[in-house]
């Protein structure tokens, strides 16, 4: 596609020659005044503006600062002029003219010229889109983003959305981090096809995205978007995953109206922020907008809701093999709950905690062999058992359905299964073995 140039010269038969020489190289605009310049400018938006230095009413350096008052990304000036006087190149250069060039000029020089300024403007651009834009999906990175709607909520009121993909996680464990790019790509597509061109979107890293959609101030619109984003992503799943796919994949959104809410960047990202975490705690898949009435924060929570969706996303996505291994504090809560079942039912839970030294000096095992002998032991466990690490050197595990002559054969099978992996050599492992009382 042909670039646009804007040639401006009060003298016809100058105007009609430079026309001439460009139109072979460039689609041509002619103006033979700064006020139909001013005219066509705004009409055509050329990409580039050659406009002869000494006119009558309005001079070159006049056109130039009107249009760079009236016109936001001014495309590069290059003036004409048949003067000698280097002062006037120099203002000119100053006031952000790219070049000057001197009447009577030659073709070829001309078309070099400006084929070289364009050229370095392109490039300039393409720098500046690759720095600011996130390279996978090609929305803005999170320094842009907050750039522009910082300068935008200033001035223009709008809706601040903070949208998270839910169970994207297991898209990655499953399906290979490739896969987890086509969904993150498409996302961004979705994404960008819910609001207007003239809003902004951006990923501010990892599976979150930003979007300031412009006059938006009404509940119900943030409703649409949040519907149409979860839908059309559960149908894309389905298209790149496979008709089977389980993962509950969704999107959560939590919103804030400017100005209500105020227009600095940084507070309204933190009570998106905060909405945000509230939807995802209280089911995902949907939208939540923050507001404050009299310094007392309220939320309006709108989730999606049946027992079926949450099952979908309270349940496991990756193949049950193996104990059930838990961090130490989630695995508190899992015993107080077991010692409530035994007050209960009065049913045996067996416990064993294995401990694990190394011979001679005694010295505690290394993070790397608790880790290894963590594995061991959930592998060496069903799928019902769970297993945790409790300190620097122990694990404990819980044995369901059985009792204490089986718990000796499980701890047998542990031993056989870490002699069997190699890694038995200058440890020491004890054992102890009892159910869990309330």
């Amino acid at each position: 596609m042909k670039k646009k140039v804007l040639i401006v010269d009060d003298e016809k038969i100058s105007l009609m020659m430079t026309n001439h020489i460009l139109m072979t190289e460039y689609e041509t605009v002619c103006a033979s005044s700064g006020a139909e310049a001013l005219y066509i400018y705004e009409k055509e938006r050329p990409d580039l503006v050659l406009s002869d230095f000494r006119m009558p009413q309005m001079n070159g350096f006049e056109l130039q600062r009107k249009i760079q008052e009236q016109f936001e990304d001014p495309v590069p000036f290059i003036f004409m002029t048949a003067d000698r006087d280097e002062e006037n190149e120099s203002v000119g250069l100053q006031q952000g003219a790219v070049d000057f060039i001197h009447k009577p000029f030659r073709a070829d020089v001309l078309l070099k010229r400006i084929g070289n300024i364009l050229h370095m403007i392109e490039q300039i651009s393409g720098l500046k889109k690759a720095s600011a834009t996130d390279p996978m999906t090609g929305l803005l990175n999170k320094a842009s983003a907050k750039e522009e709607i910082s300068e935008l909520s200033h001035r223009t009121p709008g809706a601040l959305l903070l949208v998270d993909l839910d169970s994207f996680k297991p898209v990655n464990d499953l399906y290979g981090h490739a896969m987890g790019d086509k969904i993150l790509i498409r996302f961004a597509e979705i994404l960008q096809s819910a609001v207007r061109f003239t809003d902004i979107t951006g990923r501010i890293g990892g599976d979150e995205f930003i979007a300031y959609c412009q006059n938006v101030d009404e509940e119900s619109v943030v409703a649409e978007k949040a519907a149409y984003i979860n839908e059309f992503l559960l149908q894309s799943a389905h298209e790149l995953l496979g008709e089977n796919m389980s993962i509950p994949l969704g999107a959560s959104i939590g919103c804030v109206f400017v100005p209500d809410e105020g227009t600095d960047f940084d507070t309204l990202f933190k009570k998106a922020d905060e909405a945000l975490y509230h939807v995802k705690k209280h089911g995902k898949h949907g939208y939540e907008i923050y507001g404050e009435n009299a310094g007392i924060k309220t939320i309006k929570e709108h989730q999606a809701t049946g027992i079926a969706h949450v099952f979908q996303i309270l349940s496991e996505r990756s193949e049950m093999k193996g104990a059930f291994t838990l961090p130490f504090e989630q695995f508190r809560i899992v015993y107080q709950f077991l010692t409530r079942l035994y007050l209960n039912y009065k049913k045996e839970i067996w416990v064993v905690m294995f401990s694990l030294h190394q011979t001679g000096a005694g010295a505690l095992p290394t993070e790397e062999v608790m880790e290894q002998f963590l594995g061991v032991v959930a592998k060496s466990l069903r799928a019902s058992d769970i297993v945790t690490q409790n300190s620097k050197n122990q694990i404990m595990a819980v044995l369901n359905e059985t009792n204490r002559m089986n718990s000796e054969l499980v701890v047998e099978r542990v031993l056989k299964n870490w002699e069997k992996a190699g890694e038995d050599t200058g440890y020491q492992i004890t054992f102890e073995i009892d159910t869990i009382k309330a």
